[in-house]
């Protein structure tokens, strides 16, 4: 049990304030623990990728926070030039404004497109959205061909939300996602909170909190 619930998280290092021995050690952390993942800015996905080499550890990528709002060819070079670096997942942030403005069409092209380049993980920032709006981003994840469907990054308003809220928002893309794989993520900082987004139908958990989750997971 203690392998699948670490494998369930995604160790996450990002911020304008990271340095490179936050990223070498955030990476030892992930090798003693054997994280499926760890998440990281553009900038250090080479380092990344080089810290977990010989591992089957994922090198994640967070691209666009906090809105998402870059133009399209921006976010397609930095996708291509993360997976030049080393990256296995990108982590995206949809374009919110766009969802805000109900550019059905426009968001569904700009996912597909960075779709193709590599596993994608799609960041629909419920924190922000509606309802409505959470069940159709999921449904246009699911049809761009993305491999998850995201709740947050740390910035979303989602963060300071209820865990009971969080897990409403998780209910509500599993229905509208169905066969994707969904990461919660968003101020997720304790085992019993772990446990909530993993009941909630989360696969795959976003936290900077690995560490003190898994000591004490094993309590």
């Amino acid at each position: 049990m203690k392998k699948e619930l670490n494998q369930c998280i995604d160790h996450t290092k990002i911020g304008k304030d990271v340095k490179k021995e936050d990223i070498i050690k955030v990476c030892s952390e992930a090798k003693e623990y054997n994280f499926r993942g760890v998440c990281v800015n553009p900038k250090w996905v080479k380092l990344a990728k080089k810290e977990l080499k010989d591992t089957d550890i994922k090198v994640v990528v967070l691209i666009d926070d906090p809105i998402g709002d870059s133009d399209h060819k921006k976010r397609l070079g930095v996708a291509k030039k993360a997976v030049e670096d080393g990256a296995d997942d990108l982590d995206i942030v949809v374009n919110i404004v766009d969802v805000k403005h109900e550019k059905w069409d426009k968001i569904s092209k700009d996912l597909k497109a960075i779709a193709k380049i590599k596993d994608t993980k799609v960041i629909i920032g419920s924190g922000y959205l509606t309802d409505g709006e959470i069940a159709k981003v999921s449904q246009i994840v699911k049809e761009s061909g993305a491999t998850c469907v995201k709740t947050a990054t740390g910035k979303d308003p989602l963060e300071n939300r209820e865990m009971s809220e969080k897990a409403r928002h998780l209910k509500i893309m599993r229905k509208n996602a169905p066969g994707l794989l969904i990461k919660a993520s968003g101020n997720v900082k304790t085992l019993e909170d772990v446990k909530e987004m993993i009941k909630a139908g989360a696969d795959i958990i976003g936290t900077s909190s690995g560490v003190k989750i898994m000591k004490q997971y094993g309590k």
